[in-house]
């Protein structure tokens, strides 16, 4: 049960901040969001607060924000149609009643003559059916067509996707995976504080394990490492790399220690790692408490996990691509349950790294990913207008059926990596 608990946490809380950067720079561009939903498949929960639906449903494998004129949902009166509308005190329509007008006793019956719901915004018709009483009113902005059980708002064309600027599209869409990496940022800082101190990639030493290699050669804890076997040590970063590849192989350090230079050789241990041998010497990376450090911690370690994921994406398209390399919702669960056991504060540090690996995942040029949208406003940008819609449509759909298809088997993977 716990970890259920931890995963609809972890994964809710990275897709919330995902489809929340959508829907706050879809706001502020004025763009309509229809629906803000986590999940996908049938609706669990539904809230709606002024022109924006909120729902969170069955599957939790993701969410969308649904923004005007990206949905396909057009809604059209054709002439002959015989409506009702409910009308606001200044005589503009706020209510269509397309099907169920008996349960709105007070809407006024009309025939559809002509309308416009996107931007002249008027209805003109004939009173009670009558060909000799023809009518016009305007239609309010945050007008609701009734069909049945389904109230659907209109979509002035000003408040559409597609009508605002190729900046402020872009932005929407970058927003998504924007707000993953500032979601890591928060987490890491929130950490830094918690843990009262932080790692620094410092050529020094940290704590020095009991009966380790670095104990028995005289290490200290405070030591700066000046060289390894003559080789200049800059960072932690050097040191780690320096020992991991001299398993079993005796190394001269060159240290200062309260000003004096200090030479010490150490043998590391040898471990296996991933099926590869390597040493170990028994220290941990050094900590700071600077106030300024903790602050800066969330940017510095979000930036070194950006740089950690693009380099294992360089190996796969350069090394080959497996399944084995990529992880769906079991896999994630499966890794969770593993995390749990470490505590709260590692599970925190698991949601900012999986938080970026979906901001960059998210980025790619992939069509029905927000980098698929990026490239193609790129593309527009250069050719000075954009891309069929309905061409652009297909791609994209295209590549979502692809995508899920890729989903399944990872999933399958997962399944059996983790049941057989």
């Amino acid at each position: 049960m716990t970890t259920i608990i931890a995963f609809v946490f972890v994964f809710g809380l990275i897709v919330f901040f995902h489809e929340f950067g959508h829907f706050l720079f879809a706001k502020k561009s004025g763009i309509l969001v229809k629906d803000f939903s986590i999940g996908f498949g049938p609706k669990i929960f539904a809230y709606r607060k002024k022109e924006t639906q909120y729902t969170i449903r069955l599957l939790p494998i993701g969410g969308f924000v649904r923004m005007a004129g990206e949905d396909g949902e057009e809604i059209s009166l054709k002439p002959g149609f015989r409506v009702g509308l409910e009308l606001s005190p200044d005589e503009k329509v706020k209510k269509i009643i397309v099907n169920g007008k008996d349960q709105y006793v007070n809407a006024q019956p009309i025939e559809v003559a002509e309308a416009d719901l996107e931007k002249e915004l008027y209805i003109e018709g004939f009173e009670d059916y009558d060909e000799t009483k023809k009518v016009r009113y305007e239609v309010a902005r945050d007008c609701m067509v009734i069909d049945g059980k389904i109230e659907t708002l209109i979509t002035p064309y000003d408040r559409s996707f597609g009508a605002k600027s190729l900046g402020k599209r872009a932005m929407t869409i970058f927003a998504g995976p924007l707000f993953n990496f500032v979601l890591a940022i928060l987490i890491f800082t929130v950490l830094a504080f918690a843990q009262g101190s932080v790692p620094i990639d410092d050529s020094q030493i940290g704590k020095v394990m009991d009966d380790s290699p670095a104990q028995a050669a005289g290490l200290k804890e405070g030591d700066k490492v000046l060289s390894i076997d003559g080789k200049s040590m800059d960072s932690w970063t050097d040191i780690v790399n320096t020992v991991s590849a001299s398993p079993g192989k005796t190394l001269d350090f060159k240290i200062d220690r309260d000003g004096k230079t200090q030479d010490i050789q150490v043998k590391p241990d040898t471990e296996k790692q991933d099926g590869e041998k390597v040493g170990k010497i028994g220290v941990a990376q050094p900590t700071t408490d600077s106030f300024l450090t903790k602050i800066t911690y969330g940017f510095t370690q979000t930036w070194f996990w950006i740089v950690q994921m693009f380099t294992i994406l360089g190996n796969m398209i350069t090394g080959g691509f497996s399944l084995d390399m990529l992880a769906g919702p079991v896999g994630i669960y499966t890794s969770t349950e593993q995390v749990v056991s470490y505590g709260f504060l590692t599970l925190l540090n698991w949601t900012a790294v999986l938080s970026i690996n979906l901001g960059i995942v998210n980025l790619l040029p992939l069509p029905a990913l927000d980098g698929g949208r990026l490239m193609f406003f790129g593309y527009e940008l250069v050719r000075g207008k954009p891309v069929d819609p309905k061409k652009e449509g297909i791609i994209h759909f295209i590549g979502f059926a692809l995508l899920m298809v890729l989903m399944i088997l990872v999933t399958w993977n997962d399944i059996q990596r983790a049941f057989f």
